[in-house]
């Protein structure tokens, strides 16, 4: 059978978070998963925009590449790293008065942020911590813009102006909100090009669903539960999806959220569901006998993970047994010394901290515990299927009962419950061999949906509703139906199979509608 390349739509694609922390966990892992599948299957280069002030974007992305995070064909591209190098073109509308902006003089009460020995911004807050001004620098210590927030009063927060200047020091440009900048430089970078918008962190999302252009097509990506404990929509996500409608689709990473989405806020565009593409390395472990006794977790040590309930698990069903279950624990965060702590007196349960190889010790594990509170996607837990792991997991919203069947590829257990997560795990380790490497077998090829070649496909598809909607938007189906539908199915093959998927095909049935790339 032979598989057809996937094609993602002609143009620049974007995927937009607001940073990369250095102890960067799934959100960031999935991003850069993505683009290199994107680059790599699909042959669509792709920048990954980023809006923080963090000093060292430059080795940042060299420790990337250097580990294989970064691969070819993908580049980061910061804003003030960018601006440091490039001139923003013309303002296309007037722009506020520029008016210079005295830099913080030298020896002034400041905290400085330096790279290669050189001062790239300094700071001044106020006695609460407040930020008052900002200052970055060009590599050569010229001043490339101010950033105040006492313009109304002098050494008290009020108002905001942003001034750029150029490498005589001239004042060139300035705004009064740094949206607009924000905004000016995607323009710079889009340049009228059709351009493709990932959009995957909540805090840069409310920023984005603003910025609308007929070149630019843009998807919010929600990696994370929407709903908080109560089950109503968490607070970090309201900015974003009150105003969703003016994205041109929003994503999520299972079917449940999809359902629950639309059930919670009303005027979304259309709901697409994605995946997270596993790693490429994991699925090549031989699905042989291991020791069954041993398990893992591959998490970061946060209260959200809840890693503690998987070590008291393992320490119950030990009770009684001759001999004992063994649990490595990968990870780092703020609960790793409370977990030390807890697992002390039990030589069973071993804690190594971050490690880059830890997803390799996937292979050697018979059972991976899953603990969280809620998920998105949890790629951790798609890995551990492929490296032929069984998992055990809490039934939470959402992902784990998207991609287990209980019995048959791995086991669900009700959240919160630790005493039938030890039960679990006890039974898992007493199965039959056979049982064992039959639930591994299913576990392997329940991830075949998770590879670079699934998602980009899936990727095609949602692109392809985008196009479709736009088409849509403001024009009744009648004076939508032109004569241009096979290009529809040129741009994106799988579009009246998603537009039957999100109702909208009883629209255009029987019609031809245009969604050709924007321009």
């Amino acid at each position: 059978m032979t598989v057809r390349t996937p094609h993602l739509p002609h143009g620049r694609h974007f995927a937009v978070t607001w940073s990369i922390p250095d102890d960067f966990g799934g959100m960031t892992e999935a991003i850069l998963r993505r683009s290199r599948a994107f680059s790599e299957v699909a042959g669509t280069p792709v920048d990954v925009l980023t809006f923080d002030a963090r000093p060292d974007h430059p080795a940042l992305a060299e420790r990337l590449r250097q580990t294989g995070a970064l691969s070819d064909g993908i580049r980061i591209l910061n804003l003030y790293d960018w601006l440091r190098e490039h001139e923003l073109p013309e303002a296309a509308a007037p722009t506020p008065p520029v008016t210079v902006d005295a830099p913080i003089p030298e020896g002034a009460p400041s905290t400085a942020r330096m790279r290669d020995g050189r001062v790239v911004s300094r700071m001044v807050r106020d006695g609460g911590g407040g930020m008052l001004q900002t200052d970055h620098f060009r590599a050569d210590g010229t001043l490339l813009l101010t950033d105040r927030r006492d313009v109304r009063r002098r050494g008290t927060l009020g108002g905001r102006r942003l001034v750029l200047h150029d490498r005589e020091g001239r004042p060139v440009r300035a705004w009064t909100r740094a949206w607009a900048l924000y905004a000016d430089w995607l323009d710079a970078l889009t340049d009228h090009t059709p351009s493709y918008m990932i959009v995957d962190s909540k805090t840069i999302a409310p920023f984005m669903q603003t910025y609308r252009r007929p070149h630019v097509v843009s998807v919010h990506l929600i990696h994370g539960s929407h709903r908080d404990s109560a089950g109503a929509v968490k607070s970090s996500r309201r900015a974003a999806l009150t105003s969703a409608r003016h994205f041109d689709a929003v994503a999520v990473l299972s079917r449940t959220q999809a359902r629950d989405l639309r059930r919670d806020v009303d005027g979304l565009p259309p709901v697409a569901v994605v995946a997270n593409p596993r790693a490429t390395h994991t699925g090549d472990a031989p699905i042989g006998p291991r020791d069954a006794a041993s398990g893992i977790v591959v998490a970061s040590l946060t209260k959200r993970k809840r890693v503690s309930h998987a070590i008291d698990a393992v320490v119950r069903a030990n009770e009684g047994r001759s001999t004992p279950l063994t649990l490595d624990i990968f990870g780092d965060g703020e609960s790793r010394g409370p977990l030390e702590r807890r697992a002390a007196g039990h030589p069973e349960i071993r804690l190594h901290g971050h490690d880059p190889r830890a997803r390799d010790r996937l292979a050697a594990a018979s059972y991976a515990v899953f603990t969280p509170h809620s998920e998105g996607f949890p790629l951790a837990l798609v890995e551990a299927m492929a490296a032929g792991c069984i998992p055990i997991a809490y039934d939470v919203d959402y992902g784990p009962g998207d991609i287990i069947h209980h019995g048959r590829n791995g086991f669900l257990v009700p959240r919160g419950d630790v005493a039938a997560l030890a039960r679990t795990v006890a039974r898992v380790a007493d199965l039959p061999e056979p049982s064992r490497q039959r639930i591994r077998e299913r576990a392997v090829r329940s991830t075949s949906r998770f590879t670079d070649e699934a998602v980009c496909r899936q990727w095609a598809g949602v692109f392809g509703l985008a196009l479709v909607r736009r088409s849509l938007r403001g024009r009744s189906a009648v004076r939508a139906a032109v004569a241009r539908w096979p290009r529809v199915r040129a741009a994106a093959p799988s579009a009246v199979r998603v537009l039957a998927r999100f109702g909208l095909l009883s629209r255009v049935q029987g019609r031809r509608v245009t969604a050709t790339p924007p321009a």
